[in-house]
């Protein structure tokens, strides 16, 4: 039987290969473990490792394998091209003695089912052992190399001055951060609790309910965490709720709020709110459940299309309205690597056009005198700057409101009528944050 190490790289590669052909790399990796068997359970880290590394850069590692590869790979054995990924991430990125990751890589052609190219993967694996230190350097010297063309060549049109940074962060392992439900602990506090359980954390400079941890581990070993005290969210999507400033006996819309995330938060911050937490997405409400049941929260959870009120809106309106809207996700590509290989040229107008639908169909729904706060967890001005000047153009009575953040102004940069946070500014994710109040009269 094949060792726990080379089960781990098959399985690996068993991933990758299903994400290249068009599956999400989080629903892969759950049933993946789902399925695991007990004995490999020690090997869900590695897996995680290997899986999200690779695909990181599992397009340059294409490139690579046109020079190392003397005759293609046929589009039956893709799970074999994925092995030989899952071996080019560890040869070059990972800790891993070399020779092991070449043995145990070797092997799991073995699990694949597939003795006979044993030989095959040995060859191309020692090849890239010995020239590690060119291909290493192959990849590292462009970026563009790990991102699709047309992706790269909108990030540097759209940010000319940092697109090198951008596209290197997104290559890049992201931290993982908590939010402290400071209503029930502080900061300060909560950091002696896992120094006591020997995780090592900072407190965020910047966000007051940040936290994040040097090393990840699974939420399971976080202190508090069942009991509702932490969460895991980044530092950049924590700032939603103190700017959209909702106040005791408000009535607050989340109109896109699964997973449910920034709803929580509102909700830390001001249980005295009457808060919706509107999905279309029934499974996805799911987890807004979970997370308002986990964190002790009253919210009223409402299935429903942001974009046709007439089929949930009760009449009244809000005083508040968060959007955080549909969108690229090209801001937290380092968190989900998959989205480089999922995200088309396409998919930019089809987003642009349903943010739109849902800004138009929500201004009605918002109080004279009220807020709406857009987010997205994008960088491109089609869905931030560009889709804020569209809004204004065609709603007069929508004012701009500038919301006072520190972090904003010494991390963000000005895009229109908002702020967009690059990715990896002050270990953030890359987000936009517009607000716009809605003026008593028109004009």
């Amino acid at each position: 039987m094949s060792s726990p190490a080379a089960q781990a790289r098959a399985g690996a590669a068993a991933i990758v290969a299903s994400v290249i052909h068009g599956r999400s790399l989080d629903t892969a990796l759950d049933e993946h473990f789902a399925a695991l068997a007990p004995s490999l359970a020690r090997e869900r880290p590695l897996i995680q490792e290997m899986t999200y590394g690779t695909l990181r850069w599992v397009l340059g590692f294409e490139l690579l394998l046109r020079g190392l590869l003397e005759r293609p790979i046929k589009d039956e054995d893709a799970d074999l091209r994925a092995l030989l990924h899952v071996g080019l991430y560890q040869l070059l990125f990972m800790r891993v003695a070399p020779h092991a990751a070449v043995k145990e890589t070797v092997e799991a052609v073995l699990v694949l089912e597939k003795g006979w190219a044993k030989g095959f993967i040995n060859a191309v694996l020692r090849r890239a052992l010995r020239e590690q230190e060119a291909l290493r350097a192959q990849l590292t010297q462009d970026e563009n190399h790990a991102h699709p063309p047309w992706l790269a060549q909108c990030v540097r049109t759209a940010w000319p001055e940092d697109w090198r940074a951008i596209l290197a962060a997104n290559n890049t392992h992201a931290p993982l951060t908590l939010r402290v439900h400071l209503g029930r602990v502080t900061r300060d506090a909560y950091l002696k609790e896992l120094a006591a359980a020997g995780l090592a954390a900072q407190a965020h400079a910047e966000v007051e309910s940040a936290v994040q941890l040097d090393t990840p581990v699974p939420v399971e070993r976080l202190p508090g965490f069942r009991e509702g005290r932490v969460s895991v969210q980044d530092a950049a999507a924590q700032l939603a709720a103190p700017l959209l400033d909702a106040q005791p006996g408000m009535r607050v819309l989340d109109a896109c709020a699964a997973p449910g995330g920034k709803a929580a938060h509102l909700l830390e911050r001001t249980p005295q709110a009457s808060l919706v937490a509107l999905d279309v997405d029934m499974r996805r409400l799911e987890r807004v459940r979970e997370n308002f049941s986990r964190l002790g929260l009253t919210g009223r959870i409402v299935p429903g299309d942001a974009a046709v009120p007439a089929d949930w809106w009760d009449g009244q309106p809000f005083d508040r309205i968060l959007l955080d809207a549909p969108c690229s996700a090209t801001g937290v590509i380092r968190r989900h690597p998959d989205i480089r290989l999922h995200r088309t040229p396409a998919d930019i107008v089809r987003l642009a056009a349903t943010q739109a639908r849902l800004l138009d169909a929500l201004w009605l729904l918002l109080a004279p005198g009220g807020k709406l706060l857009y987010v997205t967890c994008s960088i491109l001005p089609e869905e931030n700057a560009s889709q804020m000047a569209a809004f204004r153009a065609r709603q007069p009575n929508a004012q701009v409101w500038a919301p006072a953040s520190v972090t904003l102004e010494r991390h963000a940069r000005a895009a229109g009528a908002g702020y967009q946070i690059l990715p990896g500014a002050n270990d953030m994710d890359g987000f936009y944050y517009a607000g716009v109040t809605k003026k008593l009269t028109a004009t």
